[in-house]
């Protein structure tokens, strides 16, 4: 048995132990009374009765432990040619500074304070900031529609807002302020006060008796120390995207959230302290949380803090730029990301620039990462490229291949097995195990491992009608997928993207896989759209790599000669249609929904999360041609 398995037997059999002693690699205030209580199942409480503060072990401990010089942050702003670097001493008093600015403006523990910041160092800071004196920090995506802000404030209460005068992306600068001021304007709660950055770029016109610049507002305030944090009180809400439109906020308690991520760090990304460790997000995501601000530094690691693209700042060799330069050893994207890159570089020419031997594994999460994709990056870096896979709900890794544990075999199109402590099981609609290979709802045993969602903000009814009641003594995770032969884990799309074809069950993503692996596609979208005589058929959708010159006819008839040969003629796939891009949120993910409610000519909302809008209109235009969305 290889240590993979004897690990994942030890975590599932005796979990007590196996997080007691991964606790142990943090400082605890005080010990906690029990590891386990699970007496109120779904809402497990790990560490009960211990205190642990975020700040502390992701800072203080460093630089107490004679790490002070090493570089905490490194910024790096291709987008205002700006590069700076943060020791954990520096960044150790800055953090301070900005704890005690929260006190002077009456924060205490337990209060929210809303973050809408781009992606720059001060962002940070407010993060630990609050984590330091115990206060609950709910991060809201820099330049989110002021009415989705707006719903934001109304269900955390904040006493303070951090915001700056402005983001910036390729080509044009986002004004934050008047966004704010929009959002304040129609929400019923008001902060006390709203602390603003500003930026260069432009300077925002404060209000007077709310708005309070940052530099300003440290002024005649003194340094905070670090608060005793319950275990199982919240150290952050993030909202994610619900059903209903309203957004759910998604409840991280502090103990557990700080021994999973650091646990993960060695045993999953096989990082150690001192390294350089690169998560290419945003902030306002469930990665940056995790990845770019608490796991690195947990760890004693460098973490990069990028304000770019993966083109167009200034090209497809901006991820290369900054691997180089910064001797990155462990990177994560999204699959998007990559196919972004190979669809303006496909050769990979630009790598050829830089040094990136110092790169020692690339991992991929985020949204389906098809074989392709995943064979054309290990191809132009040469080193393991691990798709993973998790959400914004479970804060770390699901499925993966842990390669600080053991280096398994890689299967493309699968994020390996269940990561120890998740005990993935994939359901059919009686609640019963799928056979291997059958295709059913991927779902986790209870109790959800340290580090899960504990509960939606003020809201228990909603937690467990969204996730806990469809299959009951499991969490739902939403996804449809298999479980192999192997225990390999194939995450086959959304629940609601597996489509029904003449009565047979067929998962989109089975068919982007195919579409993806035609050697002019860059990358593309399968939905189901309704059918009078079969319920739905699958309609594709192509962006083509840069620099095909084919007729687009011979492309899609390839494609579609392509799926009747690896699915069948079952999947009734003949519709399909070259655009120019697909309408995706910020983070990256395609906007399937949106796609399909266009292509049946129903209503829909613009998606708060939409990268631009612009492209909704793009892709109206292309299905008309084909006789959708009239």
């Amino acid at each position: 048995m290889g240590l993979y398995k004897e690990t994942y037997q030890y975590a599932l059999n005796q979990p007590e132990k196996f997080w007691a002693e991964a606790a142990e690699e943090l400082v605890w205030q005080r010990r906690w009374d029990t590891i386990l209580d699970d007496s109120n199942t779904p809402f497990t409480k790990w560490f009960s009765g211990g205190k642990i503060n975020t700040c502390y072990n992701a800072v203080d401990f460093h630089v107490e432990a004679g790490r002070g010089e090493q570089a905490a942050i490194i910024y790096d702003s291709p987008v205002t040619e700006t590069k700076e670097i943060l020791s954990y001493r520096n960044l150790l008093d800055r953090v301070s500074a900005f704890a005690g600015v929260l006190v002077k403006y009456g924060v205490t523990y337990g209060d929210r304070v809303i973050i809408y910041m781009p992606m720059i160092p001060e962002t940070v800071i407010a993060m630990l900031a609050c984590t330091r004196i115990g206060a609950i920090h709910s991060v809201v995506f820099g330049g989110f529609a002021a009415n989705e802000l707006a719903k934001r404030i109304d269900d955390a209460k904040p006493k303070l807002i951090v915001s700056a005068s402005c983001g910036v992306e390729p080509g044009r600068v986002v004004a934050y302020t008047p966004l704010l001021n929009g959002a304040l304007e129609i929400s019923k709660h008001q902060p006390d006060k709203c602390v603003i950055v500003q930026r260069e770029l432009e300077l925002a016109e404060l209000k007077n008796g709310r708005d309070v610049e940052w530099f300003d507002a440290h002024s005649h305030t003194f340094p905070a120390e670090c608060a005793e944090v319950d275990a199982n009180d919240p150290v952050y809400i993030l909202y994610t995207s619900g059903t209903t439109g309203i957004p759910k906020g998604v409840v991280r308690p502090t103990g557990g959230h700080l021994v999973a991520l650091k646990w993960s760090m060695k045993n999953i990304f096989d990082v150690n302290p001192g390294e350089v460790y690169w998560a290419a997000s945003d902030v306002g995501w469930v990665v940056g949380h995790s990845y770019i601000v608490y796991a690195p530094l947990l760890h004693g690691c460098s973490s990069v803090l990028y304000e770019g693209k993966p083109v167009g700042t200034p090209d497809a060799g901006a991820f290369w730029r900054v691997m180089s330069e910064h001797k990155v050893k462990c990177m994560f994207t999204a699959p998007t990301a990559m196919r972004a890159i190979k669809k303006e570089d496909p050769q990979g020419n630009l790598i050829k620039k830089y040094d990136i031997s110092n790169l020692r594994s690339q991992f991929l999460a985020g949204e389906r990462c098809d074989p392709d994709t995943l064979k054309w990056t290990h191809d132009l870096l040469g080193v393991p490229v691990i798709d993973h896979w998790w959400q914004t709900e479970t804060g770390w890794p699901i499925a993966s291949n842990c390669i600080g544990l053991e280096h398994l075999p890689i299967k493309p199109g699968s994020p390996t097995c269940a990561v120890p402590s998740w005990n993935i099981e994939v359901l059919d609609s009686s609640c019963n195990s799928a056979k291997a290979g059958d295709i059913g709802a991927i779902s986790i045993k209870l109790p959800l491992p340290p580090g899960s969602l504990s509960t939606l903000w003020k809201n228990d009814k909603r937690f467990i009608e969204s996730y806990m009641e469809n299959y009951p003594g499991f969490y739902q995770t939403g996804d449809a997928g298999i479980i192999d032969e192997d225990n390999y884990l194939h995450v086959m799309s959304r629940t609601d993207d597996i489509i029904n074809v003449a009565g047979h069950r067929l998962s989109t993503g089975g068919i982007e896989q195919v579409l993806a692996s035609h050697s002019d596609v860059a990358e593309c979208a399968v939905l189901g759209v309704a059918d009078q005589l079969k319920g739905q058929v699958p309609l594709g959708l192509l962006v083509l790599k840069d620099g095909v010159n084919k007729p687009y006819q011979e492309i899609i008839d390839d494609v579609i000669k392509m799926v009747r040969q690896d699915i069948g003629p079952v999947a009734s796939f003949r519709t399909a249609v070259i655009v120019g891009r697909l309408p995706k949120t910020r983070s990256g993910k395609i906007l399937r929904g949106t796609i399909q409610l266009i292509a049946e000519s129903k209503p829909f909302e613009i998606p708060a999360t939409i990268d631009d809008p612009a492209i909704l209109d793009e892709i109206a235009g292309a299905l008309s041609k084909i006789g959708y969305a009239m």
